[in-house]
């Protein structure tokens, strides 16, 4: 193991102009709220999000379903924790045997609110689930969040090398504000 630094963007977005968006959850899908029952699922969703990802170089507990677990109690039980940007997008499979609808958790999003500013935690879409929006719809909904409660603008931060993510973010309107340096311990890095 040996630390190493990762290259990460501040991204920014000025909510005092947002209307929302009327962007429309594919067939298959549903959207839920944050409740505190469904924080398992937010783990779920986050763990199969990122576990092959680079950011669980990054942020080692999220290639970790213990991880990804903790990682959520700690988020909703801060003090600036925004339920209203909170949001979990399930994908709606039937069973071919028996019918019955089986919803599972593909899709995440949490906010914070810090200094002032909306302050998302993760956006995560289950690889297989990618390319369909969702990304969008769950930053939309935190964006509505974060106005609900007051706040008029919103950060996150991505690393560089996630190309399709810092896309996204500039397709939805977020503009590059700094570099920032993340010191990870990585297996095969130089020590």
């Amino acid at each position: 193991m040996g630390m190493t630094y990762f290259k990460r963007y501040r991204m920014e977005f000025d909510l005092r102009d947002w209307r929302g968006d009327d962007a429309r959850l594919p067939e298959g899908y549903e959207l839920l709220p944050y409740l505190p029952g469904l924080l398992r699922e937010h783990a779920i969703a986050k763990f199969n999000s990122f576990k092959e990802e680079l950011d669980a170089n990054v942020f080692p507990c999220l290639s970790r379903r213990d991880g990804c677990l903790r990682l959520m109690r700690e988020i909703t039980s801060r003090g600036d924790f925004v339920p209203d940007a909170t949001w979990l997008i399930r994908a709606l499979e039937t069973n071919p045997k028996t019918g019955a609808v089986q919803p599972y958790a593909v899709g995440t999003i949490q906010g914070l609110s810090t200094e002032g500013w909306g302050s998302i935690q993760n956006v995560g879409i289950d690889p297989a689930h990618r390319g369909r929006g969702l990304g969008s719809i769950l930053l939309s909904k935190a964006a509505t969040g974060f106005r609900a409660v007051g706040l008029e603008r919103m950060h996150l931060e991505v690393t560089t090398e996630n190309t399709g993510a810092v896309r996204l973010y500039e397709r939805l309107g977020f503009k590059r504000s700094s570099v920032v340096y993340k010191a990870a311990e990585v297996a095969g890095a130089n020590a």
